[in-house]
């Protein structure tokens, strides 16, 4: 497999890089911008640039890696295949997690450019004719090396750093995880046999908050306090038939992780 991952410096791309390389596949990780890509063949592409908790006080930014740079991609490279990372943030004020639901997003809502930019990147990719241009919208992914700037990585770092958790959600505020290490196995199936263009990668089931902060208190032995007034936050459900039946998909359960997260950032504080 030739394969070439965009945006291979960020948490997702780099967890593929190195499983790519230990598949045996032969990699290209163009830095940002490089204009070299349009001079060769880049096998599979694996589109994974993209701004996360920092999209509201970059929006230009966003767009630009979102759409733009996608744009010139899809237009000017020679490739086989081409996976684009969306995100399953596009279902909020959803009733359900379909790759077919009608999604809603209001432009006037700063909080909206991210979603908006994340569509308007999947349309321009299934209005491409090659049928090898797919989507792949990615819920909550976790793992060792991700953002601080991720929920369940500050709640870790409060846990492991500062031995007090404040949750700012309610107990109840739920979302769906998913481990990274499943999400570039999936990605990588999907670039090459993917009978779809459009695919949901997630664990399928939402997660409250509650055991979470209660699951770290019993493993680092942190306080834990939920902020007065502090409101629940939910999302719909994601589902994941289509790669259960495609790709016999089953995700790793976040208390089974978990522990391993504590471990690695306690080892990364050590040899800091």
């Amino acid at each position: 497999m030739n394969a070439t991952v965009i945006g291979a410096q960020g948490f997702i791309g780099s967890h593929l890089v190195s499983y790519l390389g230990k598949i045996g596949a032969a990699v290209f990780a163009p830095p940002k911008g490089d204009s070299s890509i349009f001079a060769r063949s880049l096998g599979h592409v694996f589109y994974c640039a993209g701004l996360t908790a920092d999209f509201r006080q970059k929006p230009f930014e966003t767009v630009r890696a979102h759409v733009a740079y996608l744009l010139d991609v899809l237009e000017r490279a020679n490739y086989d295949s081409l996976l684009y990372l969306s995100s399953t943030r596009v279902y909020s004020g959803a009733t359900a997690g379909r790759e077919d639901e009608t999604l809603r997003v209001n432009p006037c809502d700063p909080s909206d450019l991210y979603n908006l930019s994340k569509l308007t990147g999947e349309a321009v990719c299934l209005a491409a004719a090659n049928r090898k241009v797919r989507i792949a919208r990615l819920s909550n992914v976790y793992g060792a090396g991700m953002d601080p700037a991720n929920f369940l990585a500050s709640l870790i770092e409060d846990a492991v750093m500062r031995g007090r958790i404040v949750l700012g959600i309610s107990r109840d505020s739920a979302k769906d995880y998913v481990y990274v290490g499943d999400v570039v196995q999936l990605m990588a199936k999907i670039a090459l046999s993917g009978r779809h263009r459009l695919y949901n990668i997630a664990a399928g089931f939402n997660v409250a908050a509650g055991p979470i902060i209660d699951r770290l208190s019993d493993l680092t032995g942190c306080a834990v306090e939920v902020a007065a007034g502090a409101p629940a936050v939910a999302f719909p459900p994601i589902c994941i038939e289509r790669v259960r039946t495609e790709f016999g998909f089953s995700p790793a359960k976040l208390e089974c992780v978990i522990e391993h997260l504590i471990a690695d950032r306690r080892k990364q504080l050590e040899t800091a």
